[in-house]
């Protein structure tokens, strides 16, 4: 254990953070994500939902400032417009984290394509439909 650091963030998962580079991209996916046949490097983190592991990375990883869409969950099926509740949560901490940043969306299948060329997946206990969000790292800037 570490001081200010989440519990959420297993040494895996710190490991992964600190490895990616600008531009890469993580994904918080659900429980149902087909995550173990995806392709990228897979954390489990099984005791936690989305918008927790959500919260954890943010309080270290910063979004790409050069690209407005930095953060991406998957649209309903059939429904492209309408925004989940889970949704609307990922949105309020990305906002907290990332002020200038919001939440785009993306077709299933897009969502997929992106998500398993991806750098890693962490797949999470979530249970509500469509807790999937993918994350572009920026930069930390020199002080």
């Amino acid at each position: 254990m570490l001081k200010g650091l989440s519990p959420i963030l297993s040494p895996d998962l710190l490991w992964t953070l600190r490895a990616m580079g600008h531009g890469d991209e993580i994904t918080i996916v659900d429980a149902n994500y087909p995550a173990t046949s995806a392709g990228p490097e897979l954390i489990r983190i099984d005791a936690a939902t989305a918008p927790q592991v959500l919260e954890a990375i943010l309080s270290l990883l910063p979004l790409d400032q050069y690209d407005d869409v930095a953060a991406i969950s998957m649209q309903v099926v059939g429904d492209p417009d309408r925004r989940e509740p889970i949704v609307d949560e990922f949105e309020a901490i990305v906002r907290k984290h990332e002020p200038e940043h919001r939440v785009h969306s993306l077709e299933r299948f897009a969502f997929y394509e992106r998500a398993n060329a991806g750098y890693a997946i962490v797949q999470t206990g979530e249970t509500r439909q469509y807790g999937n969000l993918i994350l572009k790292k920026g930069i930390v800037r020199p002080s």
